[in-house]
């Protein structure tokens, strides 16, 4: 695992390992220990015009290369990452403190979207559409964008980077990877080195490690990328956003979410515990799609709340590499800081700590606070860390407008033992996605995955990758002759 932090520690452009020539560095930190990962000079303007450059020459022969040969590369690259889990997974846990289970749940997802990628290759078809001309024939072929511009996050950057990065290479596309700072070689240079040894033609897959402090809008201003996929912060996709619209580029964004999981009054409580402490607390809560808030029915707030607080007092904290530890550090001081000032301003605002977690460098203990007052904040924006919000409500007309009373619109779920209920209860919530009976986190690569409001714009995964990464084109023949008025 660890030649992967000095083998890796460096730009990948046009097939090519090197040092980028910008004049500082990202240094790769441990965020559990603080170990000293890696240090990586960072790539400057002119290595962005570099890489988008290698896409743009390598993606037009890609195009037109065979779908079958194309999809022998994504077969490759599953089975070096099936034969490097053990390693990945080390990579992943040291890199952004991920838990061994957490590892293990994206290298599982990670391999599915490669699986999906394998027959997205062939996936594109054409048209003949009718004409009300005689005689003509109208062609629509769909055809690959160029290149693409994938920005991937921290919290999930081995998993996220391929969710981009395969199919739009396995639908003929030329990809520029900028991975997270704090995930440089899992989210960036590791993806780039599976690829390579996968055999994808050099130039098609660059990887540049650098920072806005240095480029800028640089990544997603270039005239070469004709979509930017980017994963992230509301605030940054609204940015990406407006200079892609700006530049007459397409973008396709998943950002953040506040999502709610609801306990209506007929539900499973012990089960709907456990789907709630998993929702809220997976990998120490940095995830898009974590339940912020649990809202529970006034009936059942008691008990509910009893056997939520006794499971959340249970999870063990610490190294991620101990196989019993639930919630590892979080990915930086920055962070640990910001989720410590959420509780802290919780109370100073008159909640309730029924769990009330200390920090320790970057590891930040659960949290439970309940009593938020309605008009506070904080229950309308994301907090990427581990602190749920206990809420209880009267009836499923007030449940309603408590889950849609946030600017965000990604997942949810709902508990219930009436399936139909849930179902017409689910269908009121303005998200991209929600879930009846489950967790609030999910990802499965057939069915399309984006949100709502300010959680996004776009879908991944399935058929909607074709819409993502592929355009239409009509060419039209006429047989024969055809009549113009003068």
């Amino acid at each position: 695992m660890s030649s992967y932090f000095t083998d890796l520690a460096q730009q990948y452009i046009d097939g090519e390992w090197r040092p980028g020539t910008g004049s500082w560095d990202i240094i790769d930190f441990n965020p559990y220990d603080g170990e000293k990962l890696a240090s990586i000079t960072i790539a400057t303007v002119d290595e962005v015009d570099q890489a988008y450059q290698a896409a743009a020459r390598a993606q037009q022969q890609w195009a037109t290369t065979n779908p079958y040969a194309r999809r022998a590369v994504f077969e490759k690259a599953l089975r070096l990452i099936e034969d490097r889990e053990q390693e990945i997974a080390e990579a992943i846990i040291a890199e952004l403190g991920g838990t061994g289970l957490k590892a293990a749940f994206e290298l599982h997802l990670a391999k599915e979207f490669l699986r999906e990628a394998i027959h997205l290759a062939l996936r594109p078809e054409g048209k003949i559409i009718p004409s009300p001309v005689d005689g003509k024939e109208n062609r629509v072929y769909r055809v690959p964008v160029g290149v693409v511009g994938v920005i991937s996050p921290f919290n999930f950057p081995f998993l996220l980077s391929i969710k981009s990065v395969a199919p739009a290479l396995a639908l003929g596309n030329g990809v520029v990877l900028k991975p997270h700072q704090n995930t440089p070689v899992c989210g960036g240079s590791l993806v780039a080195k599976i690829f390579e040894d996968a055999g994808l033609p050099a130039g098609l897959l660059n990887v540049v490690i650098t920072d806005i402090a240095e480029i800028g809008d640089a990544f997603i201003e270039h005239p070469v990328p004709k979509v930017i996929s980017f994963t992230g912060s509301d605030k940054v996709g609204r940015h990406v956003a407006t200079v892609c619209a700006s530049h007459f580029k397409r973008s396709v964004l998943e950002l953040g979410g506040n999502s709610a999981l609801v306990v209506l009054d007929d539900a499973d409580i012990d089960y709907a515990v456990d789907a709630a402490v998993f929702s809220r607390y997976v990998h120490q809560g940095q995830v898009c799609m974590a339940a912020n808030r649990v809202l529970v029915d006034r009936s059942i707030t008691e008990e509910f709340t009893e056997k939520f607080v006794a499971k959340v007092r249970s999870l063990k904290v610490g190294d991620p590499r101990d196989p019993q530890t639930v919630i590892g550090p979080v990915i930086n001081s920055s962070q640990a800081d910001a989720v410590s000032a959420v509780v802290e301003q919780a109370i100073a605002e008159g909640a309730t700590a029924l769990v009330h977690g200390t920090t320790t460098a970057n590891l930040v203990e659960p949290s439970v606070l309940t009593n938020v007052p309605a008009d506070s904040a904080l229950l309308k924006q994301e907090v990427f860390g581990p602190v749920a919000f206990l809420i209880p409500f009267d009836g499923e007309e007030e449940a309603v407008r408590l889950v849609n009373d946030t600017p965000y619109g990604l997942s949810g779920a709902v508990h219930t033992g009436d399936i139909e209920r849930g179902v017409a209860f689910a269908k009121r919530i303005d998200t991209g996605m929600f879930h009846v009976n489950d967790g609030t986190v999910h990802d499965e690569p057939i069915v399309p995955f984006g949100g709502e409001k300010h959680s996004g714009l776009g879908r991944l995964n399935g058929e909607t990758m074709l819409d993502a990464f592929t355009t239409t084109k009509w060419i039209s023949v006429q047989h024969g002759r055809s009549g113009f008025p003068f």
